[in-house]
Order: structure tokens, then C-alpha cells, then sequence
């Protein structure tokens, strides 16, 4: 997966884990993902978020003629944080043909929760 040039390059996003509906990924809390206020940037949260979907997703379709997009996120920020790594935990609720729906868990070191998040996937035929 290329992450040269891409937000996940600039905002840390390391891919952990995929298998199956399953994906993991880390981003760090740091200058890149704070807010203005030294918190972890809610924005922050979501693209990590969307981010293990899309990985999920696209795990899981034909490449060679579908690709995927995010049509839908919703994200709910229970706890802040200043400063260590996040860790995104995305698993699939519903595989159709057209549309994919993954949750989203968001917890730090110590497993409390930072954010939850649901995500709905749009996939689509690879236009030739």
C-alpha cells in the first residue's frame, strides 16, 4: 500500500493489522494530530477512522474491478488526549454488493476509549 504523499503519511497512520473484516492501525498524538489547544485533533480521530475502513474495505473487494469510497462517517470523541499514539480498531457490520459498514474503535495505551466511530463504505465499479 503506497502511503508516500498521502494523509496517512502525514499524519503518522501506521497499518498494524489486516485480516479479513479486521483492520488495525496506530497514529501518534503530536504536533501533526493536536488541535491548537494540545489535544488530539477531533479531525484527527475521523481520518484514522476512515482510514481503517477504506484498508478494510478495500481488503475485501475485487480491486482489479471495484474500488471504494467513503460515502458516510459519524464519530462520537469520548476522552481526550495529549499526548502517546492511538489505536484504531476497525471491523466489518455489513458486506453488500454496493455499500459496506465498518465500526470503529479508538483507544490509547491503556485501552480506554478515545473515540467510536461508524463508518459506511460506498463500493463501486473501476471505470475502463
Amino acid at each position: 500500500m503506497e502511503m508516500k504523499n498521502t494523509l496517512m503519511e502525514a499524519l503518522g497512520i501506521d497499518i498494524i493489522e489486516i485480516v479479513g473484516g479486521k483492520v488495525v492501525a496506530t497514529m501518534p498524538v503530536n504536533d501533526h494530530t493536536r488541535q491548537p489547544f494540545g489535544y488530539l485533533h477531533g479531525g484527527a480521530s475521523v481520518a484514522l477512522a476512515e482510514t481503517v475502513a477504506s484498508v478494510g474495505a478495500a481488503n475485501l473487494i475485487d480491486l482489479e474491478n471495484e474500488i471504494c469510497f467513503g460515502l458516510e462517517i459519524n464519530a462520537n470523541h469520548i476522552r481526550s488526549k495529549r499526548d502517546g499514539v492511538v489505536t484504531a480498531t476497525a471491523e466489518v457490520v455489513h458486506k453488500g454488493k454496493s455499500t459496506q459498514v465498518w465500526q470503529i474503535q479508538i483507544k490509547d495505551e491503556e485501552e480506554n476509549l478515545i473515540c467510536i466511530s461508524r463508518c459506511t463504505m460506498a463500493v463501486v465499479p473501476k471505470k475502463k
